[in-house]
Formats: C-alpha cells, sequence, structure tokens
C-alpha cells in the first residue's frame, strides 16, 4: 500500500505507525527514498554518496523483526531513513569531508554516531555535501560543488552542513546528521527553513568524526519537526568509551515537548537584537516569536552577554589553532592524495597538501600555523582562552536568571552564490551562534516563518544551559504549536 505523502516528507511517527500497521514496508520506504533522491537530487547536490545496498540491506533486515512481531524493541528510529555529512565514517563508504585530499579515503570502521542511529533501526541512506573540512558558511567550499538551496536554487543552503540541511528542506529524507563547530547546524538549518539541534558538548560523541575543531565540534540532528529531532537526540546522546568528552546523558528529550512554556524564565539579549549586520526582516520574526512565548506564559527575562562581542574574535584564534593540529595527519602517506612524480619526501608532502587542500581550508593551516608558532602563541592563544572563560562565565550568569535564551539564529536570510567573497564577512554568518560553541551550551534552530522581504526562511535560536537541552526542545515545541512544523521547500513538495 502506498503512502499519501512521499516518505521522505513524512514525520517519524507517520512512518513507524505506517510500519507497524503493514500500510508499507520498510524496503517499500527505502526504495521509494532512494527513487526520490535519484530522480531530484541531480540539481540540488546534497548528497555525494548513496548507500542503496546498505539501505535495502537495513530494511530487509527491519520488515524480517517486524514480522516476527519485534518492532517496538527495534529502536526509536526503527525504520527511519537517515543520512550523514561526509565527515562521519560509516564502514565501506566514502568519507570525503568534501574534499581533494579524502575523495578516494574508504571509511574502515563506522563512527558512534552513525552506529548509534543504526542500532536505533535507522535506514542508512548516503553521504551527504559539506564545506571542505567543515570550514565555511554556504557549502560553496566543497571540492565537488556546491549544494543548493531548495527555496531558493540561486542562493546558498548555508554550511558547513549544507547537504545535511537541503535534504530535509527538500523532503528527501526525514532525519539527517551534521556537526557544528561554530554554527555549522544551526545556521544551515535557518537558511533552508528546517529544526537544526547543536547539543551541549559532550552530549554526543565525537570518535569517528573527522575533527575541525576538537573543543568545538558537536554532532547533532537535522528535522522537520521538534519531535522528530528529540527523538534523534534519544538515539544519539549518551557515553561512549572511546570518545573521553562524551557523558552520560539518560534524558528522554521526548518527555517535555507538550508541556509548555508557561512559568518558564525564557531570556532576551538586547545587544544582540541592536547588532550591526542584524537584517530587519530577521529582528522582526526573532521579536515577533519571543513575544508569542510570553504571550503563551513564558516570562520575558533581559540577560547580558558582555564578552559575546569577543567570541568571532576568539573563535578564529581557537579554531584555526585546533584545524592545523587536527589536519596535520594528512600527509600524504598514510592516507589522503598523492601527488606523484616526487624523488623526496617533502617536495611530495608539500605538492599533495597544496593541491588536496582547498583555499578556505590552506588559509586556515597557514593561520593555525601561525597562531602557534613561537612568539605569537602568547600572544593570541593564551588570550583567546581567557576569553572563552569569560564567555562562559558569562552564560553561567545568564542561566541562573533564565531556563533558556532566544536569540537570531543568523543575522540574515540565505545569500546569493558569489554574493559574499571576501572570507571576513562570511565568518559573520556565524555572528550569533559562534560564542555558543566556546562555551559548549546546547543551542538549535527553530523556522519561524519567512522573512516579509525576501520570502525567505527565518531561525530563532534557541540556547539551553549546559546538558539542560530539553529546555530548548521545549521551547522550540511550543514555537511549533505556534508556527506549524517547518515545511518541505514549495519546489519539492507533493503535488507541486
Amino acid at each position: 500500500m502506498t503512502a499519501a505523502a512521499p516518505f521522505g516528507q513524512m514525520s517519524i511517527r507517520q512512518l513507524q505507525d505506517g510500519l507497524q500497521a503493514k500500510d508499507f514496508s520498510c524496503v517499500e520506504v527505502a526504495s521509494s527514498v532512494l527513487d526520490a533522491i535519484e530522480a531530484k537530487d541531480e540539481e540540488l547536490h546534497a548528497f555525494l554518496e548513496v548507500t542503496a545496498d546498505q539501505a535495502r540491506e537495513a530494511a530487509r533486515a527491519l520488515d524480517a523483526r517486524i514480522a516476527e512481531g519485534a518492532f517496538a524493541e527495534a529502536g526509536p528510529l526503527a525504520g527511519i531513513p537517515v543520512a550523514y555529512k561526509d565527515n562521519m565514517n560509516l564502514l565501506g563508504t566514502h568519507t570525503t569531508c568534501s574534499s581533494a585530499m579524502l575523495e578516494n579515503y574508504v571509511a574502515p570502521y563506522t563512527a558512534t554516531c552513525v552506529q548509534r542511529t543504526l542500532d536505533a533501526g535507522a535506514i542508512p541512506i548516503g553521504k551527504l555535501n559539506m564545506d571542505e573540512f567543515a570550514f565555511g558558511s554556504s557549502t560553496e567550499t566543497s571540492s565537488f560543488g556546491p549544494t543548493l538551496n531548495p527555496w531558493d536554487e540561486e542562493r546558498v543552503p548555508g554550511g558547513s552542513s549544507g547537504g545535511s540541511a537541503a535534504s530535509v528542506a527538500a523532503g528527501l529524507v526525514p532525519v539527517t546528521l551534521g556537526s557544528d563547530t561554530g554554527g555549522s547546524i544551526r545556521q544551515p538549518a535557518s537558511f533552508c527553513g528546517v529544526v537544526g539541534v547543536k547539543p551541549t558538548y559532550g552530549a554526543v560523541s565525537r570518535y569517528g568524526v573527522v575533527a575541525f575543531g576538537s573543543s568545538l565540534d558537536q554532532v547533532g540532528p537535522f528535522a522537520r519537526s521538534v519531535e522528530d529531532a528529540a527523538l534523534a537526540m534519544n538515539a544519539l546522546c549518551g557515553h561512549d568509551p572511546l570518545d573521553c568528552t562524551s557523558q552520560p546523558i539518560t534524558t528522554d528529550f521526548t518527555a517535555n515537548l507538550d508541556d509548555g512554556v508557561k512559568g518558564m524564565r525564557v531570556g532576551t539579549v538586547p545587544a544582540f537584537m541592536e547588532a550591526q549586520g542584524l537584517a530587519a526582516e530577521v529582528k522582526a520574526r526573532v521579536e515577533e516569536a519571543a513575544s508569542k512565548l510570553e504571550a503563551a506564559g513564558a516570562e520575558l527575562v533581559e540577560v547580558e552577554l558582555p564578552h559575546a562581542k569577543a567570541a568571532i574574535s576568539a573563535y578564529y584564534v581557537l579554531g584555526p589553532c585546533e584545524a592545523f593540529s587536527n589536519l596535520a595527519r594528512f600527509d600524504s602517506v598514510r592516507y589522503g592524495y598523492c601527488d606523484p612524480g616526487h624523488k623526496d619526501l617533502g617536495s611530495q608532502y608539500e605538492a599533495s597538501r597544496a593541491k588536496g587542500f582547498g583555499p578556505e581550508a590552506r588559509r586556515r593551516i597557514m593561520l593555525g600555523s601561525y597562531l602557534l608558532s613561537a612568539g605569537v602563541y602568547e600572544q593570541y592563544y593564551y588570550p583567546a582562552q581567557q576569553v572563552r572563560t569569560l564567555i562562559t562565565e558569562d552564560y553561567t550568569r545568564a542561566f541562573e536568571k533564565v531556563d533558556c535564551l532566544i536569540l537570531p539564529t543568523a543575522p540574515r536570510t540565505a545569500f546569493k552564490f558569489g554574493e559574499i567573497a571576501d572570507p571576513t564577512e562570511m565568518y559573520l554568518s556565524d555572528m550569533f551562534t559562534i560564542s555558543i560553541n566556546i562555551a559548549g551550551n546546547g543551542g538549535m534552530n527553530m523556522p519561524v516563518g519567512t522573512g516579509v522581504d525576501s520570502g525567505l526562511p527565518v531561525g530563532a535560536q534557541i540556547v539551553s544551559p549546559a546538558f539542560k537541552d530539553e529546555n530548548m526542545l521545549r521551547v522550540a515545541a511550543e514555537l511549533e504549536r505556534i508556527y506549524g512544523q517547518a515545511p518541505v521547500a514549495p519546489a519539492f513538495r507533493a503535488g507541486e
């Protein structure tokens, strides 16, 4: 029996209800999603690799469990097609980080975050496009070509998890995973009009995810509903002995989604709302969302984050230093692109890295090398770490007064390809998200309509205290009751 809507545009609850009722099978779900990707993704370019064989094998195994009456034990993502940002290892697939450096690299093992979705019953659909090594805010730095925004194909989907956001916004898959070092889940979620969650640092294992900034990176889900994102969080979070930073999270993130916001204290940051570069249409939507939360029973409380203005400066010291260290392993000897014809190791190494890494990757490697050099290290790296402490303390004090914050996610809606050529201006795309990575708190994007000028999605960012990610999901669920679930982009909706 066929579904009323394409399987990729259905929620987890809809898919699982249909599977349990035997209205359709997991194999039908997988085959339909794979067909939709083949038909629609050639132009969108969200996928770098489609794992059709693995998807069908997982679907057949789940159908066998359903036939035995064991669906209830299959996991929170049972039968759900899930795709992964291409910096996450999945055994037997390519893990390229959208870089020529890793174009031919095949993963010898599976990342913990990916394995946990598989253990939860997910159907692995493929690997998704991104900015090279997660260096970017538009997916324009991918060595394999950019992903387009499903709402307007002349515009970027955001980055670095652009493929993860675009594939959900286009209704190709209901859930994807991305990574967020300075806004790389939340900003593309805002540009593409979907839910995107960056959990508290340490809530999700980073083992098997190619590192950018090890003290900043975090994995999280994209979805079109808060409940779907919460179910994905249930599968992802928890301690992993292979990642010393992961914590023993046992929270059921769906438990308080229906509680509303009455009695909650929601913080606003006046300085953020007056920030230079914040578009009027974004400001209006975020202020409207805050007012609607107040009308629903929340108390709005103004708070200060006095050191947040220094977040970008600190981030572009800490991030490149960690990137330089992490990317040193790509030496053309053990793995990665190896430029042929060299008679000595030094010239081979230099040529391979020069040709294997794209311009933005080279820029950050050189910046990190300079910042960690003798005489410079003390001048920049130590002060950046001190600023990090001050920013973290600002958030700690703010959360003594409030249960969560509501902020803009991005300063503007999605921009056109090639519109921002200056790297420094591009870095400002994450002006409202970076400080949360520095402090380590959880943050998420919640779609709150479209801009009155652009007609493109606008996102409000909800930020929670560390390891209280259920707070932001509860607030986001209230906004979802007000604004509705995130829609599929108009050009990709069923029947349109």
